[in-house]
């Protein structure tokens, strides 16, 4: 397997060799202080790979421009929010298939009341 991996690897290097021989007349001589001059057909890869940053000016790309990272300011702090949520109904399905029905003594606004009779009847005593 480390075979694999080094011949993969012999190969992306005469890949990116090829790259740099093949700008080699696009890329500008970004030379150190101390290294003489060299023709533009001469120049080492180390010195194309130092000028190969300023050739997407001169290649341009096919691309569009790149899209902000952070999202946008969104609604103002202070501000009301203009619209209203969408509110749904549940729709709660019975097994049987039949829609779900609240029994009567649940429904909204109803709360059931307890009577004197009914506290008596279950403690077996009356309350005072």
């Amino acid at each position: 397997m480390k075979g694999l991996y080094a011949h993969r690897w012999t190969w992306l290097v005469i890949a990116a060799y090829a790259q740099l021989r093949l700008a080699r007349p696009l890329a500008t001589d970004l030379r150190r202080p101390w290294e003489k001059p060299a023709p533009p057909n001469k120049l080492t890869p180390a010195r194309v790979r130092r000028g190969f940053r300023n050739l997407h000016a001169k290649t341009g790309s096919p691309t569009g421009a790149p899209k902000p990272i952070r999202p946008g300011a969104g609604r103002p702090p202070g501000s009301k929010n203009g619209r209203r949520a969408l509110r749904y109904d549940v729709g709660r399905v019975l097994a049987t298939g039949e829609a779900f029905s609240r029994p009567a003594h649940h429904k909204v606004g109803t709360k059931p009341r307890r009577t004197r009779q009914e506290e008596t009847d279950r403690e077996g005593t009356r309350l005072a």
